[in-house]
């Protein structure tokens, strides 16, 4: 069994680049938009910061040792995050999923030898943290749950890692900040040390306009078991985006700038469309936390097959 401080993979989590988006140039000319590629992750996506970040805590503390297996609900990003670290690290990883996940997804953890148990697809997110709480409860010493909505392991990944790499690669020339709402991690911990370092930039919070929605990945927080870690004092303000112009725009930056993204990015550039209407200068960065690469079978970029 490898040692935890044996180099590998992992060390190639964060130091994303961030990327200058033209989409909205000719709209807005004075604004300037860039977004943190974050599919440059191994594993994919901006949810390996916060799984490495949780695990490696769970080694520190004592809570994770070998004879334990991970376990967590997720979507897919995080449990293929989570399934990558463990591969590297040596430790087994059991997942649980909602049924109606992407192919993509349920195909990556299980390449990387995780155990997926699924939870009722209508029941979303929320359904697979109710079943994820059950089976630990019947057998709490045989796992190691971090619980990624309510560990600070996964918003100080972001305090520590996003905002810091954001700030740097910006030259602190940023005016405002735009992040989905999932875990609530990416949002609050990047606000929380943007706002310590400019207490005058703004931080837009991005969830979907209704409980029922197709952005996979994102939380409707007022219908939602709202995360622990969510601090709302970090967020200026909190909009709600609707499905069909996320979808609309995560293809439009395909077809026009060579950026393949999931759902939430579309989101993402949603709000920044948004806030660029009533700023008209200001150099906004967001996130783009994963590639569309894992949802071509979902019809996002055509019929599904």
């Amino acid at each position: 069994m490898r040692g935890t401080g044996t180099p590998g993979i992992t060390r190639l989590i964060g130091n994303t680049p961030l990327l200058r988006v033209r989409l909205f140039e000719r709209e807005f000319p004075n604004v300037e938009v860039y977004a943190k590629a974050e599919w440059f992750n191994p594993g994919g996506s901006v949810k390996d910061r916060a799984a490495q970040a949780m695990i490696e805590d769970g080694e520190r503390s004592g809570a994770l040792t070998r004879e334990k297996t991970i376990i967590d609900s997720t979507s897919g990003n995080t449990g293929i995050a989570y399934a990558l670290v463990g591969a590297a690290k040596g430790y087994r990883v059991s997942l649980v999923m909602p049924g109606n996940v992407s192919a993509e997804r349920k195909a990556l953890v299980t390449a990387f030898g995780a155990e997926i148990v699924y939870s009722d697809a209508g029941e979303g997110s929320d359904g697979a943290i109710v079943m994820v709480r059950e089976i630990v409860e019947r057998d709490p010493e045989r796992y190691f749950y971090p619980d990624q909505y309510s560990n600070p392991a996964n918003p100080r990944a972001h305090y520590e890692g996003t905002a810091v790499e954001i700030l740097e690669q910006t030259a602190g020339r940023i005016t405002h900040f735009v992040a989905g709402l999932g875990t609530t991690g990416t949002l609050v911990g990047t606000s929380r040390r943007l706002k310590e370092h400019d207490a005058s930039i703004r931080t837009i919070a991005v969830q979907p306009d209704d409980s029922f929605h197709g952005l996979e990945g994102l939380k409707h927080l007022p219908t939602a078991i709202v995360p622990k870690i969510w601090d709302a004092s970090v967020a200026d303000e909190v909009w709600g985006c609707p499905t069909e112009p996320a979808y609309d725009l995560a293809r439009e930056v395909a077809r026009t700038e060579g950026l393949l993204v999931g759902h939430s990015s579309g989101a993402a550039l949603w709000a920044v469309r948004r806030l660029a209407a009533t700023i008209r200068e200001g150099v906004v960065v967001t996130v783009f936390p994963d590639s569309g690469d894992r949802y071509l079978s979902t019809g996002l970029y055509g019929r599904p097959q």
